[in-house]
């Protein structure tokens, strides 16, 4: 339904047998519930994650849990418990300023990501795209250009660690159906432009979408956020649900 069967699809984002490190590199807690399934899957194989967040996402909503001066601290808290669920090795959770990066330089932003992979020495990061940020935020589109620059700048130097990097997109069919569907994505997709990338491939997520919704409810204040780009899910079974997001897509920046 809401896949195209020319993308392959793989059992794994990672295929190597020894552990490697995969770091994420978001602007908000809660942005890591669009690969969540593969950061489950690349737990299971024995790989090590690395969580790192540019703000704590304390200009979303509050689900009426906290007052908007308390969302930071307690938005805080609800990404540790979702890397407790994860297995996360390291979490990292910085404080610029939620929807305001596209008024600070990139290079703010490229230091950041050169330091915790000087830090961290990651073998894979896991990013959203530069060209839209998922479904057109501004912060994941600033977040995820300044990785990508400084993995195309340095990828060929002697000691960097990352082998590759790989951003989070949708299918065609995705997109399609979330522009019809999903408010979010409705407000926020850009009308004029490229787009999302054309994934190079998905991983497929089935068993792990029970847990997967175990880490949307840790994010208890993002519930609004959840409804509006994942609508129905509250209404809709969950093996049924689970059959529909079965996978994850991905293009790897060359």
């Amino acid at each position: 339904m809401l896949h195209n069967k020319d993308i392959p699809l793989k059992s794994h984002l990672i295929q190597e047998v020894e552990p490697q490190k995969v770091m994420v590199f978001f602007a908000h807690p809660d942005d890591e519930i669009a690969v969540g399934g593969t950061l489950l899957d690349l737990r299971k194989q024995g790989h090590d994650l690395v969580m790192v967040y540019i703000t704590k996402g304390e200009a979303g909503p509050t689900g009426g849990l906290v007052s908007q001066e308390e969302l930071g601290e307690a938005r805080t808290l609800e990404m540790k418990k979702v890397a407790g669920i994860l297995g996360a090795s390291e979490l990292e959770m910085f404080d610029f300023p939620d929807s305001g990066l596209k008024n600070l330089p990139l290079d703010t932003f490229k230091i950041v990501a050169r330091e915790m992979i000087e830090k961290y020495r990651p073998d894979y990061v896991i990013s959203y795209d530069s060209q839209v940020g998922l479904y057109g935020h501004p912060d994941h589109r600033m977040v995820s250009k300044a990785m990508e620059e400084v993995f195309l700048e340095n990828k060929n130097t002697q000691g960097f660690s990352v082998i590759k990097l790989f951003q989070v997109t949708l299918s065609p069919k995705q997109i399609e159906t979330a522009l019809k569907i999903a408010p979010g994505f409705q407000r926020n997709y850009p009308k004029e432009g490229p787009g999302l990338p054309v994934p190079d491939f998905s991983v497929k997520t089935t068993p792990y979408f029970s847990t997967l919704v175990s880490m949307m409810e840790a994010h208890a204040t993002q519930q609004e956020v959840f409804r509006d780009l994942l609508p129905y899910r509250e209404q809709v079974p969950i093996f049924i649900y689970s059959r529909i997001f079965d996978r994850e897509y991905f293009w790897e920046v060359k």
